[in-house]
């Protein structure tokens, strides 16, 4: 197995806490990032803090940045991704600041599955319809 996946998918399950206490779990990925995870809290946007956790613990480049289209700068572009590629998505408009990223899992004719975090509060697969993608990138 890819080593990305396999450490991506230790955190499997690891979600949220709704309120006002946070998951420590899920403040480690700023924290060892060097953000302060307990001032940005749980409910800040955390998929860039997981895959550049991902990244830096199995030891392949990474942005360092919480934006998710920071990833657009790392590694290189592909076309045929592998398991472990990046994914980087568009949120709310193709034009926006605004991203998803996460791990290429597989594809199908209309959607790419993503193991990544904060996907529905929590690390997880999920799949994203392929006219939402920006760039898969390889690290």
């Amino acid at each position: 197995m890819n080593k990305i996946i396999e450490k991506a998918l230790s955190q499997y399950g690891i979600r949220e806490i709704k309120g006002i206490r946070d998951n420590p779990k899920v403040l480690r990925y700023f924290n060892e990032l060097g953000y302060d995870g307990y001032k940005l809290k749980d409910e800040t946007a955390w998929c860039s803090a997981f895959a550049n956790w991902v990244c830096k613990k199995v030891g392949v480049d990474y942005s360092g940045k919480l934006n998710a289209r920071s990833w657009l700068g790392v590694g290189k572009p592909v076309e045929i991704p592998k398991q472990g590629d990046i994914v980087v998505l568009w949120r709310e408009s193709p034009n926006s600041w605004k991203g998803h990223v996460g791990f290429y899992i597989r594809q199908t004719k209309n959607y790419v599955y993503v193991l990544g975090g904060n996907q529905n509060d929590q690390v997880n697969i999920q799949a994203y319809p392929k006219k939402r993608l920006l760039q898969f990138r390889r690290v």
